[in-house]
């Protein structure tokens, strides 16, 4: 079991630019690193709302953060639910956002929930569900999936030969464990690149079934949308479906007038919302050195006008 390192921390702070009295929301909460880290270091006037899709984890970071008291408060939320549950806690608007994507080491390395091709997970049931008390398992994605769907699954997460591997996981049908997915990909007898050939294949096939994607394009717009002004949205991806996401979205705030270059004057009447502070770099070689899992890390921020 590898101890959970929270990935940029010190910089993530920074990049919020702290101020008195303000309201953070830690919108991928789950074991509460970079939330602590902001309670440590904002003034007691401050507090921070923490958001995930994962019941096991927000109970974990609730007790972690226990002793913060009235200055955090926690709720059971998708990522794509940030507006909606600002509205339901009475927050109109917020001084900061903060999204780490992706998975948290105890998730990643919990045999029970399939998210890894590790030999203690073989036999572990193929779920990738970050909420397991709803929606479709990676088991029961693959056995219903058809060909053109899959391949566009692994095309999206950057999955070389993916008509090849698709083929392979449906010649291989039924799915029902890690260690089945895993001998269905050695069967394709894939290259070896910079990581192991089922890494991008079980990435892929988990954001499939947690809609991660769509969950992250809501997120981004309804962050900006409850963003006070000069309120910052920090976001920390790991692999290049999401980075590149985060930075059209960032990209496309930032520039307003999306009207064709030969128009004589603006016809769109669209005005920039925000402006890049900081532009996809990741962590320092220390880091990198004491946590191997964040040398993927890219960490965007962005400031509302």
């Amino acid at each position: 079991m590898t101890a959970h390192v929270t990935v940029m921390r010190q910089e993530v702070i920074d990049a919020l630019a702290l101020r008195p009295g303000q309201c953070i929301v830690d919108a991928t909460l789950g074991l509460g690193g970079h939330s602590e880290s902001l309670l440590q270091q904002m003034d007691p006037s401050s507090r921070v709302i923490g958001l995930d899709r994962d019941r096991g984890m927000l109970e974990r970071a609730q007790a972690r953060l226990q002793h913060f008291g009235a200055r955090f408060q926690a709720s059971h939320s998708r990522l794509s639910e940030l507006a909606k549950t600002l509205e339901r806690l009475g927050v109109s608007s917020v001084d900061g956002v903060v999204m780490d994507l992706g998975l948290c080491s105890a998730q990643l390395d919990d045999p029970e929930r399939g998210f890894s091709f590790a030999d203690s997970n073989a036999h572990a049931a193929l779920d990738m569900r970050m909420d397991t008390s709803q929606g479709m398992t990676a088991a029961e994605l693959l056995d219903t999936i058809d060909e053109d769907a899959l391949v566009q699954i692994l095309w999206d997460g950057d999955v070389p030969h993916a008509r090849r591997v698709a083929r392979a996981l449906l010649d291989a049908r039924p799915i029902p464990t890690c260690g089945a997915l895993l001998d269905a990909i050695k069967s394709v007898r894939l290259p070896l690149r910079k990581h192991h050939p089922a890494t991008l294949i079980f990435q892929a096939l988990r954001v499939a079934v947690n809609q991660e994607f769509d969950e992250l394009e809501q997120a981004l717009r309804a962050a900006v949308d409850v963003l006070h002004s000069g309120g910052r949205l920090a976001v920390l991806s790991y692999h290049s479906g999401e980075d590149r996401r985060v930075k059209q979205l960032f990209q496309e705030e930032a520039r307003g007038c999306i009207c064709p270059p030969d128009l004589p004057r603006c016809g769109c009447g669209r005005v920039p919302r925000l402006k890049l502070v900081r532009r996809g770099d990741g962590p320092d070689a220390n880091e990198i050195l004491l946590n191997p899992r964040a040398r993927s890390a890219r960490l965007r921020v962005a400031e509302k006008w």
